[in-house]
């Protein structure tokens, strides 16, 4: 599965994975953000210190998400994580953004047998991505840089750029901003 090879989602192992994964959400989503945290440090792969997710949090396996120190996860998004999703240090995420990694192929024969092909989500560290975003899968979003509110990332961006819209395009260079503080 993170390797974007065919597997059976419906094996035992998915399934209990999967149950782990709903019962601590829920005890994450019924709690604040000093009573979830050993609830968080079991349900991902591995969390930094002073990392916060805000409840509620949705995501289907939890162990392929990685979150650096100093990073923040707003209330309401969604991490669809059948592959690796690897958020960096310091990173901001809005409220309601989504990430996904699996998608469905564009044959209609195939996605009557519920196929799937998953593949890695990399946000580097000091990137802000805003309110409503949609990071899809093989996305890397690269150091510095800031998604724009809304916007759907279909696409690697580079470090200190500012992208945004419907696909994500570039708008503005912010080496010169970054390089002088």
């Amino acid at each position: 599965m993170c390797q974007g090879l065919d597997y059976d989602a419906y094996s035992p192992e998915f399934d209990q994975l999967r149950n782990q994964a709903f019962d601590l959400l829920q005890k994450i989503n019924t709690r604040q953000f000093e009573a979830a945290k050993p609830f968080v440090a079991q349900l991902l792969g591995s969390v930094g210190e002073g990392s916060i997710i805000c409840p509620p949090f949705q995501c289907e396996y939890g162990k392929t998400i990685t979150l650096g120190t100093g990073s923040f996860i707003n209330m309401g998004v969604t991490m669809l994580d059948n592959a690796p999703i690897t958020l960096g240090n310091n990173v901001l995420v809005g409220p309601s953004s989504q990430f996904y990694t699996p998608t469905h192929p564009l044959d209609y024969r195939q996605r009557k047998k519920w196929e799937i092909t998953c593949l890695p989500i990399v946000i580097e560290d000091d990137v802000w991505i805003g309110g409503n975003v949609v990071i899809c899968q093989g996305v890397t979003v690269g150091a510095r840089s800031v998604v724009a509110a809304g916007s759907v990332v279909t696409r690697d961006v580079p470090p200190d750029t500012l992208v945004g819209g419907m696909p994500a395009k570039p708008i503005k260079d912010l080496r010169e901003i970054n390089e002088t503080q």
